[in-house]
């Protein structure tokens, strides 16, 4: 069976029961909606830190949504046993689609799951272009397939390994992307700066005291050439990239500038 390609996230709404409209996000404003079993498992960690600051101070607008709320029995149950037997139990449509179609969260809605598309550093920066966008927190033995064809626009996967449920993840894409809308670190130059923004991981960093039992801050670091600084941060993280990650770079060929610093700076350890 070919890969299913993905989707053109949609702008418009789906047809269902119509409730009153959630008002949008002001200008400037991250909106995530989110709809999970387990609200508390996430609200603690969204008001703690950057996260926290960022919702009080009208950066983001994380909207959490229970599917047990939409649910049509009197347990508010929101599972039940897969078609054709099986361990575990399913996460059904029904209450998925009613907490969606009435709530009407921006898009692109994607479903938390392994088989989605990888979750990285360039989809971050494609999310914080928007307005934002939601997320479905699967739980159990995972959520029937037409949620993930007729409900979702896409699915998303934080790494190769499974979890109880998707709010861990959840908690990971948030992050990811919150941190990039301005303000909300505070000094709008520390993204430009880290691991994956020009496709190498970060060079080693340092700060007082210069020693610390016998091991030493590298000299350029404390020298004031910030040229030669930038240089040395350069040849750090094309080092580290190449021992660690060296996937990231775009062929193993360097540039003769990048040959030249590799020689110029040795690794801290080397000296």
């Amino acid at each position: 069976m070919s890969e299913r390609p993905r989707r053109t996230y949609r702008a418009t709404q789906r047809a269902g029961p119509k409730a009153a409209r959630p008002a949008g996000p002001r200008a400037g404003m991250m909106r995530i909606d989110v709809y999970t079993v387990f609200p508390e498992y996430l609200e603690g960690a969204l008001s703690a830190s950057l996260l926290g600051k960022a919702r009080a101070g009208g950066l983001l607008d994380v909207r959490m949504h229970d599917p047990r709320d939409w649910s049509t029995d009197a347990h508010r149950s929101v599972d039940d046993a897969p078609f054709g037997g099986g361990a575990g139990m399913v996460m059904m449509a029904e209450p998925l689609f009613a907490a969606v179609e009435a709530t009407e969260p921006i898009r692109p809605l994607f479903l938390l799951s392994p088989s989605g598309r990888r979750f990285d550093q360039s989809l971050a920066r494609e999310l914080v272009a928007g307005d934002g966008f939601s997320l479905v927190c699967g739980r159990y033995e995972g959520v029937d397939q037409r949620v993930a064809e007729h409900l979702c626009d896409d699915e998303l996967s934080v790494g190769d390994y499974v979890l109880a449920g998707g709010e861990a993840a959840a908690l990971i894409v948030i992050e990811a992307v919150a941190r990039l809308v301005p303000g909300v670190l505070g000094n709008d130059e520390s993204p430009a700066h880290e691991s994956f923004t020009d496709g190498l991981l970060e060079e080693p960093q340092y700060t007082r005291p210069a020693e610390f039992r016998g091991w030493e801050v590298p000299e350029v670091l404390r020298s004031g050439d910030h040229g030669r600084i930038e240089q040395w941060r350069r040849a750090q993280a094309l080092r580290r990239t190449l021992a660690r990650r060296p996937d990231l770079l775009d062929d193993s060929s360097l540039s003769v500038e990048d040959q030249a610093l590799l020689e110029e700076f040795p690794a801290p350890e080397d000296g």
